[in-house]
């Protein structure tokens, strides 16, 4: 077992939720309830990490903020910043990837709650914000943990966006997912079982424990 590899998945993981939870409430809201025109090519922007190749999505952040880029040189030059081949070009990355994941069930969520409840709050003398905080947030949970779960989850397993951008570097840049890989090409099919059974229990493990959770609310509403 790759302890190191499975430490900095976790990392990732970890990192990837705290900065998109918050970012996929924001967005995930808005797309619910804005009528402006231009929401389609929001949201069609927010989902096709879904349907591009995590190669494709890899290559074009390595263009865009590698070292020979403009943009690479600049956060190089002035902030001392390197986004490839590091921890934080693989959280950038990650971030990006899994945006659909965390933005698409919150959406779904609050797209789910009547407008009426929105000017019965307001009626009863509720503020914007008491509203998303006793009314929208309470209604809207089961999809904001399921996109929770979904996010992690996901990023434990990337592999694709993650090789392109990071590579393998240990301790610093590899993850579970290129250690099985790794030990693949290596011939050791016995420590890639291992790992890949890990990733395999904690994914069952995680999605299990959403719809428990899920279905525990339901029935104390």
């Amino acid at each position: 077992m790759d302890w190191q590899a499975l430490t900095l998945s976790l990392q990732l993981a970890g990192a990837t939720l705290c900065v998109l939870l918050p970012l996929g409430l924001a967005l995930g809201r808005w797309l619910a309830r804005t009528r402006w025109a231009g929401r389609l090519w929001v949201e069609s922007l927010v989902v096709l990490p879904l349907v591009l190749p995590p190669t494709v999505l890899g290559y074009y952040l390595l263009v865009g903020l590698g070292g020979a880029s403009p943009v690479g040189q600049w956060l190089q030059a002035h902030w001392g910043v390197s986004v490839t081949f590091t921890f934080g070009g693989l959280l950038l990355a990650s971030v990006i990837f899994n945006l659909p994941f965390m933005v698409q069930p919150i959406q779904r969520a609050f797209e789910s709650i009547p407008r009426d409840l929105d000017e019965a709050a307001a009626v009863s003398g509720l503020g914007a914000w008491q509203t998303l905080w006793r009314v929208q947030l309470p209604l809207a949970w089961p999809g904001i943990a399921s996109a929770c779960v979904l996010t992690f989850v996901h990023t434990l397993g990337e592999f694709g966006v993650v090789l392109m951008v990071g590579g393998s570097i240990p301790g610093e840049t590899k993850t579970l997912a290129i250690a099985i890989y790794d030990r693949v090409q290596a011939f050791d099919l016995a420590a890639a079982h291992q790992m890949a059974l890990l990733l395999l229990v904690l994914s069952f493990a995680a999605v299990l424990a959403s719809f428990v959770a899920t279905a525990r609310l339901a029935v104390r509403r």
